[in-house]
């Protein structure tokens, strides 16, 4: 485990305290579950100590408003609220950058967080994206998988987690993409992660494809 990075628990657990980071966590907690919003913010959290761990510095080398909004809002498409004809990816996208226009953001502010959470699915080519594309997909697969989490402390990870439990988000996860695709079978196309979820519910093995996900992470579900 690499050394601790000697911030305090109140810097650890920080929030962007903007108009619109305000906002928009508001909004995450009114129409996602519980398990999801957690998710969302504790994706930004590792997301941050990523930044952190690659020497990166909000402010200078990245937005930090910016990285929060694309890690918050990046489940979104999963809400009723999200909840279109494309890729849940794809629609909260698309929500996000409407809700982001809403209040005065940019069009290139408003497209990397368009592209991070469009992307935040497609590895190999969102780290390609940017700085905050790439530290928003690596905060949400930390959550996820805790794939590349080995610099986060147990002190840090315990913290994180208790600050917002994870209230058993992988299959919380998986099982809002498989409910929404279910109705609307066109938001799976092949070779995408819908497509992938519903190929394993069609055959029956989702539950064991989050059996293996929750056993090889290095969290509790």
């Amino acid at each position: 485990m690499d050394e601790p990075t000697n911030i305090t628990d109140a810097e650890l657990l920080a929030l962007p305290d903007t108009p619109a980071a305000r906002e928009a966590l508001d909004w995450v907690k009114r129409i996602e579950t519980e398990p999801l919003a957690n998710h969302s913010i504790r994706s930004f959290l590792f997301a941050r100590l990523l930044g952190r761990h690659r020497g990166l510095r909000p402010g200078t080398d990245y937005d930090p408003e910016l990285l929060f909004l694309a890690c918050v809002l990046h489940d979104v498409g999963l809400s009723d609220e999200g909840n279109g004809g494309q890729r849940f990816e794809v629609d909260g996208a698309d929500l996000a950058a409407r809700f982001l226009t809403e209040r005065g953001f940019g069009a290139e502010e408003v497209d990397t967080v368009w592209q991070s959470i469009a992307l935040h699915t497609s590895p190999g080519i969102v780290e390609r994206r940017g700085v905050v594309c790439a530290l928003a997909s690596g905060g949400t697969a930390i959550d996820v998988t805790a794939d590349g989490a080995r610099f986060i402390t147990e002190a840090e990870a315990r913290l994180i987690h208790g600050a917002y439990p994870r209230l058993s988000a992988v299959r919380h996860l998986f099982g809002a993409i498989a409910d929404q695709i279910a109705v609307r079978p066109e938001k799976a196309p092949p070779a995408s992660l819908p497509g992938e979820v519903a190929r394993l519910s069609g055959a029956g093995r989702l539950a064991r494809f989050e059996d293996r996900l929750i056993e090889a992470s290095r969290w509790d579900d």
